[in-house]
């Protein structure tokens, strides 16, 4: 009876040891499989009808070996550009984000609603747009259908894209290049002669 005892409450003690390692192990596990920038993202209060199929991507290394993170989420949502982007443009502002005026916001013109945000040691770009559909494909033994109007490819919603970088390596937080001609300074010698040497002064006698 006394070791059958002594056995029981070595596999409850080896048991609780486990079940003690596992929880850390796992919320371990989860912390560097899933980047808290995301995590970020979803605590945003936006509603529900401006989160929907929610899409992330992420490349880069997060402790920036030769590159460094890049974060993206595409979301769906069920009303027009303006509206969206008025919402998460207010969640943002509200979760202590501030906006950034910045050259190269975008890099080049794009449609719809792009604006650009600064936190802490992040940087994040917000493009929302109108949201287009692909045509459904068109089987070969039925008839062809009419060419599709102009406003044929688009569908109601708006498309939204966060881009989310670390400040450090978003080449828009470093200096600027200038092409203002002011800071190019003036030339010392602007009139040039055909001696290079100049006149010699004569020596006195």
């Amino acid at each position: 009876m006394r070791e059958r005892r002594r056995l029981r409450m070595g596999v409850l003690a080896l048991v609780s040891l486990l079940l003690l390692g596992a929880v850390p192990l796992y919320f371990g596990l989860r912390t560097l499989g899933r980047d808290p920038v995301f995590d970020t993202l979803d605590g945003l209060n936006v509603p529900a009808w401006a989160a929907e199929k929610t899409v992330d991507n992420v490349s880069g290394s997060r402790w920036c070996f030769e590159d460094c993170r890049l974060r993206e989420r595409t979301v769906e949502s069920q009303k027009a550009p303006k509206e969206t982007a008025q919402a998460y443009e207010q969640a943002l502002a509200n979760d202590g984000w501030r906006r950034w005026k910045v050259n190269f916001c975008p890099e080049q013109p794009v449609k719809g609603s792009y604006t650009c945000w600064r936190r802490d040691e992040l940087t994040l770009d917000l493009w929302v747009r109108e949201r287009t559909c692909a045509p459904p494909p068109v089987d070969g033994a039925q008839t062809p259908s009419p060419a599709p109007s102009p406003a044929a490819g688009k569908c109601a919603g708006s498309l939204v894209s966060v881009k989310v970088r670390n400040a450090i390596d978003d080449e828009r937080t470093g200096p600027q290049p200038t092409t203002d001609p002011s800071l190019t300074g003036e030339d010392p010698y602007p009139t040039l002669t055909d001696d290079p040497l100049g006149e010699l002064t004569p020596s006195p006698s």
